[in-house]
This record gives structure tokens, C-alpha cells and sequence, in this order.
């Protein structure tokens, strides 16, 4: 079995430097670290991670906690996070809490124990046991937020300005005339929904239309897009463009629009967020805001990665790009 100084003599480096392409690879030239590589495949080399992480204290695992595995939205960000997690030499635990506290401190648990070095998590909650943790400890805790920023949880995070970018979606549907717009919010208690909601009342309130907004309130699901758009649609008055908080609600939208004998846009002009795989092959094709999915996977990751290697010493909100997308599933509304 080969040993890793039949690594470092076939790679004509230290073997300092191969472990530290295996601990710390963040830290070793690009060269250097593909010549090893090169040595540990062709020798077969097979480092020992259960000795290494007795004597470091270190696991090398993130966690990861997404609230809603089956929602794509998610999985693009933790494609994202693998990518970034595996260049730094950490491999990725997956918990899919499903909105569910219990779940949340079972995951909660693992980390406290320590079978993993750093926490990221994906919803809006987190643990009491683990916002102590944060409280006693401060910006050097390893535990890391993505998407879903709320400044009282003290911890790191990677997102896009949702009010903005709700208050920008508003204006492109007042910009086509629209004077009736519905919006079907996720979850108030969730930071993203109760921010994009304020970004909504904020652009009608500039326009003098606050008061002929239509608000019901989802959970992000398909069905509820369904539920909630029919909801509004059945209402007198209806209105002519429905805003959806997700993708996955405005595919929900689309149903009830056509369970109703109406069309899109013709009829009901619609809007998505997220942009999703599956948004530009609908039909229509959805507008919809979209978020840099996988670049907030790789945020996430430097920010823990940073904690980890003791170079963070304060707090790093990172707030990343979004872009307004128009494809046609929004129009003018019908003339009256």
C-alpha cells in the first residue's frame, strides 16, 4: 500500500505539502496540488481520514440543511455548494429538514457532536441550541446562512436583495399597464417573503395602487400556486397579472389560469421567482426574477471556509446579483 511519502518522492514535493493538499488545498499553487493528485492516482494512495481526524479535530464534512429537497430551486444552490465545498477539500451531509423543527435540532444535534466542521443552512430558522452557540462564540462560529438573510441570527450570509427585486417586478407589470395585480406570498415568517412583500407595497405605494393589490399567502408549493392563484382569480374583479413568489407557484398559476378558460398572458399576465430550469420551457416561457443559484453556493462556502481557516473576524453580509428576466408570459392587459 502506498504511503504518502512514496507520494511526496513521486511528486518531488514535501510530504507537508501532500497533506496540506488534502487539510488546506486552498493554500497550495493549482500546479502543485494537480502533481499530486497525479501521484496519489497513479500510486493509488488511500489517505487515512479517521486517523487524520482524531489528530486535527477535524472532519473535513460540511452539513448542509435545505428545507425543501424537492424544491429545484434547492438543488441548484447545493450543486453550487458541492462544487466549492469539494475544491476545498470537504465533502457535503445533506439534511432535508422539510420546514420541520424537530428535523432542524436532530441536524442541530449532529453538528453539536461534531461529525461535521461546519454548518450551512438554507431556511430561515436555526436552532436555540445552536443561536447560543453563535451568541457565546460570535462571527468565528462556523455556522453559515444562505438565501434567507435576517440580521437578528448574527451569522454570515450569501442572498440577492429580495425587496429590490420584488419592487422590480411590480414596476414591470404597472410599466404594461396593469392597474389589478395579485401576489401570491410564500410564507410571512420566512425573511425572503416578508422582504419581497415589503419591495410589492413599497413599488404600488410609489404608484398610488397599494390598495387595489390582492395578497394571498402560500408555502412556495405547486399546489398552493394552484390554490391561491384560483382564490384570487375567482374574486370580483379579477386581477390581470398575478405575482408568484416562486417558480414552482407560478407553475401552479398556470393551472388554475387554465382550469378557468382564461390564457396567459392574453388574459392574466404572470411572473415567477427563482428562474428555475424549468421556467423558460414552459408555456409560456416564464418571466421571472433570477437568482445566481450556484454562485450563492459557492458564497456560502467561502464565508464557512473563511471561519474555518480563522481569517473571518466579523460578520460578512454578501448580497449578489439578481436580473429582472422577461419572456412572455407577461403583456399589456386585455383592453376593457
Amino acid at each position: 500500500m502506498a504511503t504518502i511519502q512514496d507520494v511526496a518522492r513521486d511528486a518531488g514535493v514535501s510530504t507537508a505539502t501532500v497533506s496540506r493538499v488534502f487539510s488546506a488545498p486552498e493554500l497550495v499553487l493549482e500546479t502543485t496540488r494537480n502533481k499530486v493528485m497525479e501521484a496519489v492516482n497513479r500510486l493509488g494512495y488511500e489517505p487515512n481520514f479517521a486517523a487524520k481526524s482524531l489528530r486535527t479535530l477535524r472532519t473535513e464534512k460540511i452539513l448542509v440543511t435545505v428545507p425543501d429537497i424537492s424544491n429545484p430551486f434547492f438543488s441548484q444552490v447545493i450543486r453550487g455548494v458541492e462544487e466549492a465545498a469539494l475544491a476545498a477539500g470537504y465533502s457535503v451531509l445533506l439534511g432535508d429538514t422539510r420546514h420541520e423543527e424537530t428535523r432542524e435540532e436532530q441536524y442541530a444535534a449532529m453538528f453539536r457532536r461534531k461529525e461535521a466542521d461546519g454548518l450551512i443552512f438554507l431556511g430561515h430558522r436555526l436552532p436555540d441550541v445552536l443561536a447560543e452557540m453563535v451568541a457565546a462564540k460570535g462571527p468565528r462560529t462556523p455556522i453559515v446562512n444562505g438565501c434567507e438573510f435576517r440580521p437578528g441570527l448574527a451569522v454570515s450570509s450569501a442572498h440577492i436583495d429580495n425587496d429590490r427585486a420584488a419592487a422590480e417586478v411590480v414596476d414591470h407589470l404597472y410599466g404594461l399597464g396593469h392597474t389589478r395585480v395579485g401576489v401570491v406570498t410564500g410564507p410571512l415568517v420566512s425573511p425572503i417573503s416578508s422582504d419581497r412583500l415589503s419591495g410589492v407595497l413599497s413599488a404600488a405605494q410609489r404608484q398610488g395602487r397599494a390598495s387595489a393589490l390582492r395578497i394571498a399567502i402560500g408555502d412556495f408549493s405547486i399546489e398552493s400556486g394552484v390554490r391561491q392563484t384560483g382564490e384570487l382569480l375567482d374574486e370580483p374583479g379579477r386581477p390581470t397579472a398575478i405575482f408568484c413568489f416562486s417558480d414552482e407557484m407560478a407553475m401552479g398559476a398556470l393551472e388554475a389560469i387554465r382550469l378557468r378558460g382564461l390564457r396567459c398572458p392574453e388574459d392574466v399576465s404572470l411572473v415567477g421567482f427563482d428562474d428555475i430550469r424549468f421556467a423558460q420551457y414552459l408555456h409560456p416561457k416564464l418571466t421571472t426574477v433570477s437568482q445566481p443559484k450556484e454562485q450563492i453556493g459557492h458564497e456560502v462556502v467561502r464565508l464557512l471556509m473563511d471561519i474555518l481557516s480563522g481569517r473571518a473576524t466579523a460578520l460578512q453580509n454578501v448580497t449578489l446579483p439578481h436580473q429582472l428576466v422577461i419572456r412572455s408570459s407577461t403583456a399589456p392587459p386585455p383592453s376593457s
